[in-house]
Parts: C-alpha cells; structure tokens; sequence
C-alpha cells in the first residue's frame, strides 16, 4: 500500500519495491514503475498501484470422482504478475489518493479468477478416476495437472500473470467413505496385531516351554550325577569295609600269630621249666634211692618242723627212736672214719 501525505494543494507519494505504480495525467500514463516516490496534484492525478510480489491463492475444491464419491481438495497458488501493466488494463487497480488504499478489490477478483481455472482442471482429473486412486497419488496428479493448465492458459498470459508454484496439501473423503475406506484397513491391522500378539504368546510359550525342558534336562542330569554320586559311595563304603576287614583279618592273623608265638614261647618254657623240675625231681628221687631211711626220715623232720609254727606235743615210741638211734650211731662211725682216712 502506497504513503500519500497531503501538503497543502499537492501531495507526495511513496510506494515499496514490491508494488509498481501507474500514475495517470489527464489519461495519459506519465509514470511507471516500482518503489516511486514523487509530488502530484490530486485534481489531475489517477494512481493504480500493482502488487508485484508472489502472491498466495488458497485452493478449496469439492469434486466428484468417477465412482461418485465426493473428496476434498486443498492446497495453495503462489501467482507473480509479469506485466503489470497489461494487469493494471484488465483489472481495476487504481488507489485512494488520498489514503493509498484500492478503490476496489483487485487482489480478491484475481484469486477468485485463478481458483476456479483450477478448480476446473482439478475437478476435470478427479471426476475420471476411481476414489481409491484420487486419494493414493491425487495429490500429485492434481498438483502437476493444475500447475501444467495453468501455465498454459493463455487468458493468464494475457492478463500479466504466470503460476510460480502449485502446493496440494490434501485430498479428504467425506467423514462416512473415509470411515468405510478405513475400516478394511483397520481390520487388517486388526488382524495383524492378532496374528502379532499370537506370535508373541507362542514365543512366550514356546521360550516357557524350553525353560522348562532345560530345567528338566537339568534336574534329569543332577539326578543322574546324584546316582553316581550314591553308587561311587557306596563303592567306597564297600572298599573302605573290605580294607577294614582285610585290616582287621591282618591284625587278628597277626595278633593269633603272636599269641600262637607266646603260646609256644610259654609252652616250651612250662616244658623246659616242667622237664626241669622232673630232671631235678628224677635226681632227687635218685638221690633220695641212695640215701638211707633214717637220713630221709631226718630230712622229712627238718622240712616239717620248718613249716610247723609250734609242737604242742612230741611223741617217739620205742620203734621209732632206736632204730634212728643205731642209724646216727653208724653215722658217726663212718664220719669219724671218712675223717681218719683223710688225715696222713
């Protein structure tokens, strides 16, 4: 939008670089251009002013496809005037020289105008292609068929104006088709996250089921470790009884041998003690032959007298008495004679 400031009778006029004013004198163009600032008299003075930056055309198109459903299609135009001149000639530009403001709405016809060539050819596509295909790849098939229209329409060409961009944003069905449209989708992934959390339950299954067999092959093999373990101890009770017989059977042979060994030590000794007391018996009995009655009769005396404590009474009848008498009388005379002899 142009600054106009009023001085008295005339006023100055300043326009940005992105908009191209037309000033007219008396019907005559007198000056053209972007961003000018200059003095003019209102009373003489006709101003257009062209926006000539891009300029942005919502796209709103409800269209019919050839399966006779309805859809939606938005997007957005960017327009760029080439010519404003030839613009200025066909659309009413001209400004308030008083406020700079357009004296009508020129930007709204010109949006109105593009819209529905591309609406047209946007709703020529839609209406010959089934549903399913406008909303799989309509987006781009609207976008470059509109574009291409576009820049080959000659009525834009002459009015200034060349299409720098087409955007679509979208291609709706209505609320009911795009539930209907959704709902074998939604089955579908219904069904895969069923087939989903299935597999998942067979996997926890199947990994339950191998824990399982794992820790079975685990208590089967401590099982079979604690049999051997069971049957090596008893091997070793087994041993440990044979070599505690075969211990004992050695200390008892042993201790029989030692016995059987003092035994027969005894034995002999008893055998040599006995034989020796019957040798010495045999020689005192010997001895005992040699030796007269009397001299025996004495010695029994003396041993018995030995072993007696006390003699209460003594009795020697006439038949003991000289006969020991005659006998110590012999005695004598043969110890005085051995006596005899021995003295030369």
């Amino acid at each position: 939008m142009a600054d106009i400031r009023r001085y008295w009778l005339v006023r100055h006029l300043r326009s940005d670089t992105s908009h191209h004013v037309l000033h007219y004198r008396r019907g005559r163009l007198v000056a053209s251009g972007r961003g000018l600032s200059y003095w003019f008299s209102p009373m003489s003075a006709s101003v257009a002013e062209v926006p000539v930056d891009d300029q942005e055309v919502p796209l709103a198109v409800e269209a019919r496809t050839a399966d006779y459903q309805d859809v939606t299609v938005q997007g957005v135009l960017t327009l760029r005037v080439t010519d404003p001149e030839a613009l200025a000639s066909r659309v009413d530009f001209t400004i308030d020289t008083a406020r700079g403001v357009h004296l009508k709405q020129p930007l709204e016809k010109l949006a109105l105008l593009v819209a529905q060539l591309a609406q047209q050819h946007a709703t020529d596509w839609v209406g010959q292609t089934p549903v399913r295909d406008v909303l799989r790849v309509g987006a781009r098939e609207v976008r470059d068929r509109v574009h291409s229209a576009l820049e080959a329409d000659d009525g834009l060409a002459r009015l200034g104006l060349t299409v720098v961009s087409t955007r679509v944003s979208s291609i709706a069905p209505t609320p009911d088709l795009e539930r209907a449209l959704e709902a074998p989708m939604r089955e579908r992934i219904q069904q895969e996250a069923d087939q989903a959390a299935f597999e998942r339950r067979a996997l926890a299954v199947e990994k339950e089921r191998a824990i399982k067999e794992n820790e079975l092959k685990n208590e089967i093999e401590l099982a079979r470790r604690e049999e051997e373990l069971i049957a090596q101890r008893g091997l070793n009770m087994k041993r440990q009884a044979v070599e505690d017989a075969e211990a004992k059977r050695i200390a008892t042979d042993a201790e029989a041998s030692r016995s059987g060994t003092i035994a027969a030590a005894q034995s002999e000794s008893i055998r040599l003690v006995d034989g020796a007391k019957v040798e010495q018996e045999r020689a005192r009995m010997e001895i005992q032959e040699r030796v007269p009655p009397l001299v025996l009769a004495a010695l029994a005396a003396r041993e018995l007298a030995g072993k007696l404590q006390r003699i209460d009474h003594l009795h020697l009848g006439g038949d003991a008495l000289g006969p020991l008498l005659s006998e110590l009388a012999a005695a004598g005379t043969r110890a005085l004679e051995r006596k005899e002899g021995a003295t030369p």
